[in-house]
């Protein structure tokens, strides 16, 4: 059989959604400036669906930085990969501030988190080795996760007493085999906005063997005193063996990072494919980065006010008998029940009567007949923002309820 014949009838989970107008659900175009207001379709809507936390992307400071690297360096500079070529000093000064703002010995940059992440457990684990997981893992650790040779043992989400479990029967495999045991799970949780359980993952230590590798993309620059993330918010920055995060969410750019003793640093930087074999992040990114850091550092009033919006916005959306299931963080997930009609017709509706924009997630992401609206509140969002907002939904819940969209969804779309 030809390989690609299975793909003209099996487009994948997702991909089989494609004919519900694409470039409508899937792969919207917003245009404009980045901020709560930008173009879709030819009209202005309030938009939830960016990772723009702390309102970074279009910071007249940040713009500045970005325009004059780029001038002063270009977007090729430096050329090859850093082992090879591609080092600076910048790059260096970047890593030497992101591990004195995270609270470890030493930090190496990454190209990309997805990539990153992926890479860096190819890197700490072998055929004896043991990788223990939160089954709510995002992609990028799921996709590491495979690629490991050994064995590995899924926990239900953010299960302690499961969790425990699943390290007795790793220690025992482990030390059978003569390797180690990896535990893997994510700071915040970017679907349902929890937390993962740091604290109480960090206390089995007393008890079994193991290192831990926590992903915090939704937690830095978001959580903790300093924004140092959902480790110190839980008071566990130090028991947390590899921190890593990226700068697409709070910093507004591209690139990542991790952070951890010394030792293991310096191991990823020889034997992390991903960074070893890719050309260098390019410079004008890490000056950017630099200025980034400098106002998460700077102004702590980018985070104070993303929270007084987090506040507005899920406080009031539980005052109007709204379910924002346990999110503990800025992702505000709104769940209600319905199938692909009711989603595909509740969202229409949202963007073209109320100028609203968020993301809808659907099965397989989320359990059948649960249509989640997942908002992303920034720091440039305003209370008015969350008011319209917050009214704009209880117009389409009332209509999902009664039944309305099912009867129209996707074959109004589909006419269109």
């Amino acid at each position: 059989m030809d390989i690609f014949e299975k793909f003209q009838s099996d487009k994948g989970p997702l991909g089989r959604h494609a004919n519900v107008e694409e470039g409508y659900f899937m792969f919207p175009k917003l245009e404009g400036e980045i901020a709560p207001r930008m173009r879709f379709r030819g009209k202005e809507v309030l938009t939830w669906s960016l990772n723009n936390y702390l309102g970074l992307a279009n910071h007249p400071e940040v713009r500045k930085a970005d325009a004059d690297a780029a001038r002063k360096y270009g977007l090729a500079y430096p050329m090859g990969a850093r082992m090879m070529s591609g080092n600076t000093n910048l790059h260096e000064q970047l890593e030497e501030e992101l591990t004195a703002f995270v609270m470890k010995e030493s930090t190496m940059l990454l190209n990309y988190g997805y990539q990153g992440i992926l890479s860096i457990i190819d890197a700490l684990v072998g055929r004896k080795d043991v990788i223990v997981y939160d089954a709510e893992s995002h992609a990028c650790i799921i996709d590491g996760v495979r690629l490991h040779m050994g064995k590995r043992f899924v926990y239900p989400h953010n299960d302690i007493e499961n969790l425990e479990k699943q390290l007795e029967r790793a220690t025992k495999l482990a030390n059978e085999n003569g390797g180690g045991v990896l535990v893997i799970t994510e700071g915040v949780f970017g679907m349902s906005g929890n937390m993962g359980k740091l604290k109480e993952i960090v206390a089995l230590k007393k008890k079994f063997d193991f290192r831990l590798l926590v992903d915090d993309a939704h937690g830095f620059g978001t959580m903790g005193k300093t924004g140092a993330g959902a480790g110190e918010e839980q008071g566990v920055q130090d028991g947390i063996d590899l921190y890593f995060s990226t700068f697409a969410k709070s910093m507004a750019s591209i690139g990542a990072f991790v952070s951890g003793d010394k030792p293991i640093i310096d191991y990823l930087r020889y034997n992390t494919r991903s960074q070893i074999f890719a050309k260098s992040l390019p410079i004008a990114l890490v000056v950017g980065a630099l200025k980034r850091l400098e106002l998460l550092k700077t102004k702590p009033e980018l985070k104070e006010n993303l929270w007084k919006v987090v506040d507005a916005l899920q406080n009031g959306l539980k005052e109007k008998g709204f379910n924002i299931g346990t999110t503990e963080a800025c992702v505000t997930p709104v769940l209600m029940s319905g199938g692909l009609n009711d989603a595909t017709g509740l969202i229409k509706d949202l963007r073209e009567q109320y100028n609203i924009f968020c993301s809808v997630v659907i099965y397989p992401v989320v359990p059948k007949n649960v249509i989640m609206l997942r908002l992303i509140p920034t720091a440039v969002h305003t209370i008015e923002d969350v008011e319209v907002t917050i009214s704009a939904f209880e117009s389409v819940k009332h209509k999902l309820v009664s039944g309305e969209y099912r009867k129209k969804g996707v074959a109004i779309i589909a006419e269109q």
